[in-house]
């Protein structure tokens, strides 16, 4: 059984013939990429000997049973490591309970995105919910900085005031 790749999303399974009759229907490209067991990466389509020929896409004979995949590979780049895109989720929730509740709640949403789409192999998409969970949670220890900042001017303007009126 083969799993295809297309806009990023992993499709499949699919037998050697429906995957063709898709290649055929221009549903798949040769250069989408496609994986079955047994292979150790996801290649494009025309680098995998079972849909080359002269003429176009080849129709194999089918895939025997019990080659369904029981974990299908992420569609990692080269050089990816795995655990080198942060969540940031422990910071977003400290932001949110510590000071300033609605930039906290939006970096929890984009911290919670990363894991569930490095699951899904889009690495792009997990490094941009992280940079964005990431900044969410320094806008709010900012604004948090602000907020005190503030309060230490109008209590040593109170202070000042008080002395000035003193005796």
């Amino acid at each position: 059984m083969w799993y295809y790749s297309r806009n990023g999303m992993q499709l499949g399974p699919l037998s050697t013939e429906e995957l063709s009759g898709k290649a055929r229907g221009g549903e798949v490209s040769p250069s989408d990429l496609i994986w079955k067991e047994g292979m150790p990466d996801w290649k494009p389509m025309a680098q995998v000997p079972e849909f080359q020929s002269t003429s176009g896409l080849s129709n194999p004979p089918p895939v025997g049973m019990g080659s369904v995949p029981m974990q299908q590979p992420p569609m990692y780049p080269a050089g990816y490591i795995p655990g080198s895109v942060p969540n940031y989720l422990w910071q977003s929730i400290v932001v949110t309970v510590l000071c300033c509740l609605p930039f906290g709640v939006v970096s929890i949403v984009h911290a919670a995105k990363v894991d569930s789409l490095l699951a899904q192999g889009d690495i792009v998409g997990a490094t941009a919910a992280s940079k964005s969970a990431k900044t969410w949670a320094i806008a709010g220890l900012a604004s948090w900085g602000l907020l005190i900042g503030i309060y230490l001017i109008f209590v040593l303007i109170a202070v000042i005031g008080a002395a000035a009126s003193g005796p």
